[in-house]
């Protein structure tokens, strides 16, 4: 029982840090497009004398900023928040079956044992 509760709390953990690896990634995504947008100003402030090269400096400004939004909003936190479905799930599944062969073990009423599963499964009905 310990083992496998270790097992389900390993997995627990690591599924916790890869989530807020993609977390971190949509914190940080933003942060460097804005750091693109400032750089390409700083390229448009070198054309001012030179106004049909200006819009080229003021256009990666809005893309660096679009692109680090964009990524933030639209592929790391989803992956973030998928990561964190999904071992819920596999949570769940896993509680089950120690539960299941617990009782199985100690000879638990199997209809019992299907009432208390079943009370899991609509738990875990997110």
């Amino acid at each position: 029982q310990e083992i496998l509760q270790q097992d389900i709390d390993l997995e627990s953990e690591h599924s916790e840090r890869s989530a807020r690896i993609y977390d971190s990634m949509g914190g940080y995504s933003p942060t460097i497009g804005i750091i693109g947008a400032v750089m390409g100003l700083i390229q448009a402030m070198g054309y001012l004398n030179e106004p049909d090269k200006l819009g080229a400096g003021i256009a990666v400004a809005f893309i660096a900023t679009i692109y680090g939004v964009g990524f933030a909003n639209f592929i790391y936190l989803p992956i973030a928040n998928k990561i964190r479905l999904y071992y819920q799930y596999i949570s769940l599944y896993n509680e089950m079956t120690l539960i299941g062969l617990l009782a199985i073990a100690y000879g638990e009423n199997n209809l019992l044992l299907k009432r208390r599963l079943h009370g899991y499964l609509d738990r875990g009905s997110y």
